[in-house]
C-alpha cells in the first residue's frame, strides 16, 4: 500500500477524517506518510485544508497541496472561476510517485466523489489511479441513500479495473437507525467488497492524542487496524424484523 487513493461517495461523508485515520495507523506502526490532497477547494490562502486537518488529528505527516481554488466548488469549475490552471490526472500520478519514493506510505484525498471534475476534459481521481495503478478505498455515509451512492462508486471503478481496497463507514453515528444497521450487511453485498472499518461520529472532534491513540480499532487489518466487521456487524446490525 505505498500509494492509497482515498474517495467518497460524495461530500460530507467523513473522507478527511477517515484519511486521518488511516495515516494515524500508519505513523503508529513505524511508517512514514505524506497526504497529497490534489485540489483544495472553498478555502483561502491563509485558511486550513484538508491536508492540514490531517496532519492536526494523525501527527507528523507531509503535507501537499498541488492547487488551491476559492470557490467551494467541483475543482474543474472552480479553477475555471478563479482563471487558474486545473490539476490533471497525469500530475496527480507523477506527484504521488515521486512522493513514494520518499515516503512508506502515500495517501491520496479526492474532492467529493470517484467522478468530480478536476479539469475540462474529464479528468478525476479514478483517472489518476489507473495510471497510477493505485488501490481505491470508499469512505461512505452510514444511512439511508448509501447504497445505491456507494455500488455506483464501486461499480466505476469494477469498469475501470481500478482496484477496490474496501469501504469505510466515514461517521457511525452514536444511535444508529434502522437504515444504518440494516445496511451494515447491504453495503457488502452491493458492493462486492468488504467493509475496511467504521468511524465513530464525531471522531474528528477528539483530541488529536486520542485520536492516534484509538484509530487503528476504527479500521480492518486491511488498513493496519483491528476493526473486526464480523463482531462489529453482530453487535449493531438488527437480528430480526419487530
Amino acid at each position: 500500500m505505498a500509494i492509497l487513493m482515498i474517495t467518497g461517495t460524495g461530500t460530507e461523508v467523513g473522507k478527511t477524517v477517515a484519511t486521518a485515520a488511516v495515516a494515524a495507523t500508519a505513523l503508529s506502526a513505524g511508517r512514514t506518510v505524506a497526504v497529497l490532497k490534489p485540489a483544495q477547494t472553498g478555502v483561502r490562502p491563509d485558511e486550513r485544508g484538508d491536508a492540514d486537518e490531517v496532519a492536526r488529528l494523525a501527527g507528523t505527516v507531509h503535507t501537499l497541496e498541488l492547487a488551491r481554488y476559492p470557490d467551494p466548488l467541483a475543482p474543474a469549475t472552480a479553477a475555471r472561476r478563479a482563471g487558474l490552471p486545473p490539476v490533471r490526472p497525469a500530475e496527480v500520478a507523477e506527484t504521488a510517485s515521486k512522493l513514494a519514493a520518499e515516503y512508506d506510505v502515500v495517501l491520496v484525498e479526492g474532492a467529493g466523489g470517484l467522478l468530480v471534475r478536476f479539469d475540462d476534459d474529464g479528468g478525476t481521481l479514478a483517472d489518476a489511479a489507473a495510471v497510477l495503478d493505485a488501490p481505491v478505498l470508499v469512505v461512505a455515509s452510514a444511512g439511508l441513500g448509501t447504497l445505491n451512492a456507494t455500488e455506483l462508486t464501486t461499480r466505476e471503478l469494477a469498469r475501470r479495473d481500478v482496484h477496490l481496497t474496501g469501504v469505510v463507514i466515514g461517521s457511525w453515528p452514536d444511535s444508529p437507525d434502522l437504515a444504518a444497521r440494516c445496511n451494515l450487511a447491504d453495503l457488502p453485498t452491493v458492493t462486492g467488497s468488504r467493509l475496511a472499518g467504521a468511524l465513530p461520529e464525531g471522531a474528528g472532534k477528539l483530541p488529536p492524542a486520542d485520536f492516534r491513540t484509538l484509530a487503528s480499532s476504527w479500521l480492518a487489518p486491511i488498513l493496519g487496524g483491528t476493526w473486526n466487521a464480523a463482531e462489529f456487524q453482530a453487535r449493531e446490525s438488527p437480528l430480526r424484523s419487530v
